[in-house]
């Protein structure tokens, strides 16, 4: 175990991390977010610096082999959006090797397997965190994906099902040997969903169950601190955020700024309001005034970070027009800094009922 511990430490001592073939300037990225990680928020978040690798929103395998029109807009990207991963979804090795060798062929550079999702749709098509429930079917499957391909293909999963049934460990170090390029570590089971906390030493027991590859952090990093405790409680070589990323934007930045040894500030109102508007612009140019309604969402994540008075957050939440985006805009600009809650409506406001029907 010591020996496993060194070899990650080594690795720590630089910014950058080699993940297969790829090297990668920050060890902190963009986790995938069901509805959230499309090319407007990874656009946004990259121009504000400091994100290392960012993963598209989960694609279901057969949809991306007819080329559906919803997968393909799950997919889209830029030459600015480097570097980037696919996450694929579903429960039948050759549909998950044909989407690989498709992505590849489109010119994208990495492969994610989705084993973490605890949604109901997801785990009854086999997909999702489904798939720990037999380590061996499990492995066999990234195998078959791993040897369709040439880009690295990485697998994000969860401790386990339950927590009964803990396999992360026991997957990890099979994975490592069919030839994954990285593991990132969500450190809940399925059974908890997003509620409870992650558990620390859960995603130590991955670090420690391999021997070279990249084990990645994910869950519950929200700040700067968050982030680093991370690291330094599991002793893994990256981290992931994914709802942090959407509560402080500049959450990258500020990373790659610490990892340097230089402070961060801050952003002030006028690059909390200049960040507002340019996502919402991205959206508008995806999606054109449809991203109204894609961008009400966002309201219950964006509030209180950036200053927004909760009557003008729940005017967000009926954007019709961009027209109406623009009026809002300066009426927040007018009253940035109003609001009496500092926290998040995101975190007061969670699904009711059991995961298995979110």
């Amino acid at each position: 175990m010591n020996d496993v511990l060194a070899s990650h430490t080594d690795r720590d001592s630089i910014d950058e991390i080699q993940i297969g073939n790829r090297r990668l300037a920050s060890r902190y990225f963009l986790a995938p977010l069901a509805g959230y990680t499309h090319l407007p928020l990874r656009t946004a978040l990259r121009e504000l610096g400091g994100l290392g690798l960012a993963t598209t929103d989960l694609v279901l395998a057969p949809q991306l082999l007819a080329e559906s029109r919803k997968s393909m807009a799950l997919i889209r990207t830029s030459e600015f959006d480097r570097p980037l991963s696919v996450q694929i979804f579903g429960g039948s090795p050759e549909e998950l090797a044909g989407a690989a060798r498709k992505l590849e062929s489109f010119g994208y550079e990495g492969i994610d397997i989705n084993m973490g999702c605890p949604m109901g749709k997801v785990n009854s098509s086999g997909g999702g965190a489904r798939l720990l429930r037999s380590c061996d079917n499990a492995t066999a499957l990234v195998a078959h994906v791993v040897e369709a391909v040439d880009v690295p293909v990485t697998v994000k999963m969860r401790l386990g099902w339950d927590a009964d049934d803990i396999s992360a460990p026991l997957l990890a170090a099979n994975f490592e040997k069919v030839g994954v390029a990285a593991i990132t570590i969500h450190g809940r089971t399925r059974q908890q969903g997003f509620h409870g906390h992650v558990d620390l030493q859960g995603i130590r027991q991955v670090v420690e169950a391999v021997n070279r590859i990249p084990i990645i952090g994910n869950g519950d990093v929200r700040s700067v601190d968050d982030a680093i405790d991370m690291r330094r409680i599991t002793g893994c070589d990256a981290v992931a955020i994914g709802r942090g990323a959407m509560l402080d934007p500049w959450i990258f930045r500020k990373l790659f700024q610490q990892s340097r040894g230089e402070a961060f500030a801050e952003p002030t109102p006028a690059e909390q309001l200049a960040f507002l508007a340019r996502h919402f612009e991205l959206m508008v140019e995806q999606h054109d005034e449809y991203a109204c309604v894609l961008f009400r969402k966002f309201a219950a994540w964006y509030g209180s970070r950036m200053g927004i008075p909760e009557d003008l957050e729940d005017r967000m939440r009926l954007l019709e027009t961009p027209a109406d985006f623009e009026l809002l805009l300066r009426e927040i600009e007018s009253r940035h800094g109003e609001r009496q809650s500092s926290i998040p409506t995101a975190l007061v406001k969670v699904p009711n009922g059991p995961n298995a029907h979110w």
